[in-house]
């Protein structure tokens, strides 16, 4: 069977606005329409891929729609390449935090920074520095855990009073003696 232009714009154009399995079955169904050699000739003209072809006519000879995997896809985390990791950035971490000082938040400071962690991992546990991941990595996993790298600030004891201002009744009136007058010496 012969494709026209008009032809191939709507074929292209339909099987662009379809998704996932409606889609697949759309391209099967048109391969099947095409005849013998379909699938050589809609991967040459119409530029659909032969594997999602397949695919689709899987699904349309079986009546089972096939599963995308979305979520199986992309990058792993660091916990999925380093099992342990985050049991040993904990064991370095706790023994150097403590909790707000003045117990307003229950988050965790800690005195290291993630560059400093990062450097403990490969002294103490033994991973090297190419399996471990960057310092921004390792940041938002001590963020992810609770633990938050800043100064630990010490408490301050509360004052007693207030520092007494103009207004107050506290504040002692001005003792100054009024100024003498003089004569200066140029005017006799």
């Amino acid at each position: 069977m012969e494709l026209t232009d008009s032809l191939q714009a709507l074929f292209v154009h339909t099987a662009q606005s379809l998704q996932g399995s409606a889609r697949r079955l759309f391209m099967a169904r048109t391969v099947q329409e095409l005849g013998p050699g379909g699938q050589r000739q809609a991967e040459r003209e119409l530029g659909w891929n032969r594997g999602t072809l397949r695919k689709g006519r899987h699904e349309w000879q079986s009546g089972f729609r096939c599963l995308d995997a979305f979520a199986a896809r992309g990058r792993k985390r660091a916990e999925h390449h380093l099992p342990r990791l985050l049991a040993d950035i904990t064991a370095i971490v706790d023994s150097q935090s403590q909790t707000d000082p003045q117990f307003r938040t229950a988050r965790l400071y800690t005195r290291v920074s993630a560059a400093a962690v990062r450097r403990q991992l490969i002294a103490q546990t033994g991973y090297t520095a190419e399996a471990l991941p960057t310092v921004q990595t390792i940041t938002s996993k001590l963020n992810a855990l609770g633990y938050y790298p800043k100064k630990v600030a010490k408490s301050q004891p509360q004052k007693k009073s207030r520092k007494p201002t103009r207004s107050s009744s506290r504040y002692p009136r001005s003792t100054t003696p009024p100024m003498r007058q003089t004569r200066s010496c140029a005017s006799r």
